[in-house]
């Protein structure tokens, strides 16, 4: 597994919950990801009407962990091997134990994630989250819930850069990755978490 040259990491929320960024915390393929990952792309219902989802998503973790947002059960596929590795990297780089991976997988700059928290009960009170991305940089959307005069924070997120997001972020913040009509390649995210 080959990691960067150790890069800075930046403070970019630090009131109503924490938010970091770090910028080359891991080198690793898209395809070295992937190769063993089963795919879904599960309906969602908006506004009254159901679409496929924008991206394709897969969960994976500890045996019997499940995760549900959108009306979207998911039981946890076994560990892959990489996955296992990337998840015992992160536990020891930022401290924190994490029993589940949820993946998305942009194909493209139509793909993209509305505005939402990662607030689900099974995360917790005040969940900590790692986002690992891979490939394509996309612009990640951040704004507050009730300080509406809040400027959006972009934030272009890079090919192997970490963010952490912790406290009580989630009760306070939205965050979400746009679409573009650019021509662009595809982006893989993990964002792992602990489910209670």
């Amino acid at each position: 597994m080959k990691s960067f040259l150790p890069a800075e990491i930046r403070e970019i929320i630090d009131f109503d919950g924490s938010l970091t960024y770090q910028s080359q915390f891991l080198d690793k393929s898209i395809e070295s990801i992937t190769e063993h990952i089963i795919w879904r792309n599960d309906p969602i219902t908006m506004f009254g009407k159901t679409y496929p989802q924008p991206r394709l998503t897969a969960w994976y973790g500890d045996e019997g962990v499940e995760y549900s947002y959108s009306k979207i059960k998911m039981k946890a596929s076994q560990w892959t091997p990489e996955l296992y590795l990337i998840k015992s990297k992160l536990e020891s780089e930022i401290n924190t134990t994490f029993n589940s991976v949820l993946i998305n997988f942009y194909r493209d700059g139509l793909d993209h994630m509305s505005y939402h928290s990662d607030d689900e009960l099974e995360l917790g009170i005040n969940p900590t989250i790692a986002s690992l991305s891979f490939g394509e940089t996309r612009i990640f959307h951040l704004k507050h819930k009730f300080k509406l005069d809040l400027e959006v924070i972009k934030l272009p997120v890079e090919h192997g850069s970490l963010i952490v997001m912790k406290d009580e972020l989630q009760h306070f913040w939205q965050h979400k990755i746009s679409k573009t009509t650019k021509k662009i390649g595809p982006r893989l995210n993990l964002t792992f978490r602990k489910i209670y």
